[in-house]
């Protein structure tokens, strides 16, 4: 009995011992489970900061990319501007340029045209100025009638040859003061 009692304190002990053994085991396995569960929440952690981080540098590349887009197109639109100043500046100065040229060919025309009516009122003075020593010659033959009508055909036709060269005279100055203007 003795050996019974010994076979069942010994029975009673490992059944306690292996209760405990396999709550130890349980606890091991739920402790490998967990240990599991946290390595591969860190593992996933991990991941999710990797894929962050490579979204994240991603978006920052995409983001360079379009300052680095927005900064040409300023860039070409200050060009352009710049262009189109200068153009206009260009037109600018050239319609000035025209204008003054417009204006001196029109003061150029003034000029000739003043000094043209100018000599015409001298050709004119003068021509009145012969016209009236005619009458005054005229006049003093008229007076003088003494003289045969041969030496008068000859005295006029003296004076006609006279006013005839005084006027050519007269046309041939202005055509060389024209052609010298």
């Amino acid at each position: 009995m003795k050996s019974d009692l010994l076979v069942l304190v010994v029975v009673a002990s490992f059944s306690s011992m292996l209760s405990l053994n396999i709550y130890a085991a349980e606890a091991d396995d739920s402790l490998a489970a967990a240990g599991e569960r946290i390595r591969q929440t860190g593992a996933q952690l991990q991941a999710d900061i990797k894929k962050a981080r490579e979204q994240l540098e991603a978006q920052e590349a995409r983001e360079a990319i379009e300052r680095k887009r927005e900064a040409e197109r300023a860039r070409q639109q200050a060009i352009m501007e710049e262009k189109q100043r200068q153009v206009q500046e260009a037109a600018q100065a050239r319609a000035r340029r025209d204008e003054a040229a417009r204006v001196e060919q029109a003061e150029r025309l003034r000029q000739q045209l003043a000094e043209k009516a100018e000599r015409e009122k001298k050709l004119q003075a003068e021509k009145a100025e012969h016209e009236k020593k005619l009458l005054a010659e005229k006049a003093l033959r008229d007076k003088n009638r003494v003289l045969t009508k041969e030496e008068e055909a000859a005295n006029r036709q003296a004076a006609k040859a006279r006013a005839i060269e005084a006027l050519k005279q007269i046309r041939a100055t202005n055509t060389m003061k024209s052609f010298v203007e």
